[in-house]
């Protein structure tokens, strides 16, 4: 999917309408949720993949689903690569699909990741996306109270999106998913010419 980032995203809808609507709440100093990157692989990997990538664009999780095993498999799991996905907000329900992963922590972020993009085309055609969001993290293993917590946090989420805007910016990403391999930018690829590159 093709985009322009866009400050004006802040006021223009994505914080209008908070997914749990509830005062303020602080989280547990070991709780806290993610902000900036999360590493998948060996932080010492000689290439660094960045996917920039939305929870909502059907084109993140056809690749999802079909490239991103093999590459995980061929060069994540064996070293090769330092794997860091970058989310991309078109729409506030894939801002709050983001927040809920995050706020499953490190270890729980790129396991919701997968059941946001997996399950894609059921939560986002549902009746209450919003609601299905809540159910794929709770089955996530994400506790009500921490989840209530974070998808109230109003501040929480406009870092991300003030976050998503600079890295986007910083790299020239127009469309989803893009990626930067160390430091280049590439459009969407398949896992052979993916290969073809890396190797």
């Amino acid at each position: 999917m093709s985009f322009t980032p866009d400050r004006r995203l802040i006021v223009s809808g994505l914080l209008a309408t908070p997914l749990v609507a509830l005062p303020s709440a602080s989280f547990a100093n070991a709780n806290e949720p993610i902000l900036g990157d999360v590493v998948m692989g060996d932080p010492e990997a000689p290439v660094t993949v960045i996917e920039y990538a939305s929870l909502t664009c059907p084109h993140c999780a056809s690749f999802h689903k079909t490239t991103w095993p093999k590459l995980k498999e061929a060069y994540v799991d064996t070293g090769k690569i330092r794997f860091i996905m970058r989310e991309v907000y078109f729409d506030k329900y894939g801002l709050w699909a983001s927040m809920a992963a995050r706020c499953g922590g490190e270890k729980g972020f790129y396991p919701m990741v997968d059941a946001y993009l997996n399950n894609q085309s059921t939560w986002t055609r549902a009746d209450n996306p919003g609601a299905e969001i809540q159910k794929i993290a709770r089955r996530s293993g994400l506790g009500e109270e921490r989840l209530r917590a974070c998808m109230s946090d109003q501040d929480y989420a406009k870092t991300l999106i003030e976050s998503y805007q600079t890295n986007a910016e910083a790299d020239g990403v127009r469309a989803t998913p893009s990626f930067i391999v160390n430091g280049e930018l590439h459009s969407n690829m398949s896992f052979d010419e993916f290969a073809a590159l890396l190797d």
